[in-house]
């Protein structure tokens, strides 16, 4: 008798405390970066052949933690990506460069694929333009 009380009791605590964990896990909400760029598409119009290819994504984290970018990939070795390495505090803004070779003549369309820790995972940018040979 006296160990099926005992029994009892330790599964009354067991149950107590696994609804207890459960109830704040429920209540626990992540934080986490929310990167939101200004616009996703950079048209550079018509351009002069070797004339300046640098424009600016300028991004702002919505979320409620740091914003981490770790790594900015392009699709060739003609646009260059620069950005900043320190974490973005939510709330603030920040600005990815890239820096397109006007050296070629033609139309372009170029991705950049931007890597960081916000949610929803890599965010997909495109530059695009055409350029013309100098006068």
């Amino acid at each position: 008798m006296k160990r099926t009380l005992n029994t009892c009791i330790l599964l009354v605590l067991a149950i107590g405390f696994f609804n207890a964990t459960s109830a704040n896990l429920d209540n626990y909400e992540a934080k986490v970066a929310i990167i939101k760029f200004e616009t996703t598409v950079i048209d550079y119009g018509t351009v002069e052949q070797n004339s300046d290819g640098t424009r600016l994504f300028t991004f702002t984290n919505e979320g409620e933690a740091p914003l981490l970018i770790t790594k900015v990939k392009t699709t060739c070795g003609c646009t260059v990506p620069s950005y900043s390495k320190a974490p973005i505090m939510p709330g603030d803004s920040g600005q990815l460069e890239i820096k397109y070779n006007t050296k070629r003549v033609g139309a372009f369309t170029k991705t950049v694929t931007v890597m960081s820790n916000a949610e929803g995972g890599n965010k997909i940018l495109k530059i695009k333009g055409n350029i013309v040979a100098s006068k």
